[in-house]
């Protein structure tokens, strides 16, 4: 299974409710993903790779919170919470709906053969009135 490594004061800022690690780690198997690790980037960087070259490195605390393969969405903070949310009853499941482009004005997704025999499926999607803040840009980077 895959793990992610989320910031926990931004997670429970995020989710706007403060837990105990035991209480988070219940909500996690409440809702099926596990807690796998507290830790930090610091005590990461040691463990993998010596105390000096752990100098500098964020004390903030991280949870590695393991995910099932076939919950991509959620691979990000955005997604984890998201779903987390809507889990505990404080959000309601989002409806997304295709609109058409302005002006009528179609994009088209080229894939070449050459692409096709090492990708033989491609998908694109144009987000509109999206605004990036460094975290939100970094955080999209890493979902990819």
């Amino acid at each position: 299974m895959p793990t992610i490594n989320v910031n926990r004061d931004q997670l429970f800022k995020l989710l706007d409710t403060q837990f105990t690690e035991e209480e988070f780690d219940n909500l996690c198997f409440e809702f099926g993903i596990e807690l796998d690790e507290v830790t930090s980037e610091k005590q990461m960087k040691t463990k993998e790779q010596g105390m000096d070259r752990s100098k500098g490195a964020s004390e903030d605390v991280l949870y590695r919170i393991e995910i099932p393969a076939n919950r991509y969405d959620l691979l990000c903070i955005e997604g984890l919470v998201r779903a987390l949310l809507i889990f505990l009853g404080k959000a309601e499941i989002p409806e997304y709906r295709s609109v058409e482009p302005p002006k009528g004005k179609l994009q088209q997704l080229i894939v070449l053969p050459n692409t096709m025999q090492v990708r033989p499926y491609a998908v694109a999607a144009i987000l509109r009135g999206i605004h990036f803040t460094q975290e939100i840009y970094e955080s999209f980077i890493d979902l990819q």
